[in-house]
């Protein structure tokens, strides 16, 4: 059987009227609720910005005091050194101690053998058969040697003038030295000559240590049949494992009447 179509009817305008009211209050609402929901998403996403500001100033967005948690500062691990002077840090914090540096003294300059030849009134004053008179010898030794056998000899040239001079060891005189040990006075040996005698022909003579000082103590006595005159005592000191004078010679005046 053939279909028939069936006739076209025009719409009545109030029907067209509708359907275009219907479309636009259905684009509204759709319109409405896109912004509604895009504002919704952006509200969290502010939140969440304004938060982490906050945190990283420590201050909230809103003026209020910041959490405990933002306001407390970073820790580290234990054992960690972090170079803050908390108290708490490792060797790193203190310098480590620089001693002192030694200082070396200089050597002590060197220094020989000094002697001194000293009596009252500084020279010798006799009296034929008088008393004797007494002088001291003193030996100080330096830093530069010491000696096994260090000579005091004496000499002195023959006196002229009056009578009895005579020969032998003191021609007339008598020197004496007195011996530490026992306080004793023992002869000494007085050379009577113009002449010297080489330092290789002493022997004998006592030892002086580094820096030891000693004193030796002597007396002279003219006697009674002497000669007169005035000619000074010749002290000389003489190393004599060495073969050579110590120290030279003194001079010790002396005068005999």
């Amino acid at each position: 059987m053939p279909v028939r179509s069936a006739p076209f009817r025009p719409l009545s305008a109030a029907v067209v009227a509708a359907v275009l009211v219907a479309g636009a209050t259905g684009c509204g609402e759709e319109d409405r609720t896109g912004r509604e929901a895009a504002s919704g998403a952006a509200a969290p996403a502010a939140s969440a910005s304004a938060s982490v500001s906050a945190a990283a100033t420590g201050a909230s967005p809103s003026g209020a005091a910041p959490s405990t948690a933002s306001a407390a500062p970073a820790t580290s691990p234990p054992g960690t050194d972090t170079g803050i002077g908390t108290g708490t840090g490792t060797a790193s914090a203190t310098a480590p101690a620089v001693p002192a540096p030694r200082t070396t003294p200089p050597p002590a300059a060197p220094t020989r053998l000094t002697v001194a030849v000293e009596t009252r009134g500084g020279r010798l004053s006799l009296a034929r058969g008088g008393p004797a008179q007494e002088f001291t010898v003193t030996l100080r030794n330096g830093n530069s040697a010491g000696y096994r056998h260090l000579l005091v000899s004496f000499q002195m040239e023959a006196l002229v003038g009056g009578s009895g001079g005579g020969a032998g060891p003191g021609a007339g005189l008598a020197l004496e030295r007195r011996d530490p040990a026992t306080g004793a006075w023992r002869p000494a040996v007085l050379r009577i000559a113009g002449d010297r005698k080489p330092p290789s022909l002493f022997t004998g003579g006592s030892a002086l240590a580094l820096g030891e000082v000693r004193v030796e103590r002597y007396r002279l006595r003219a006697n009674a049949a002497g000669p007169v005159g005035s000619t000074p005592v010749i002290v000389s000191f003489i190393d004599t494992d060495a073969d050579r004078e110590a120290a030279g010679h003194v001079n010790l005046l002396n005068t005999t009447r």
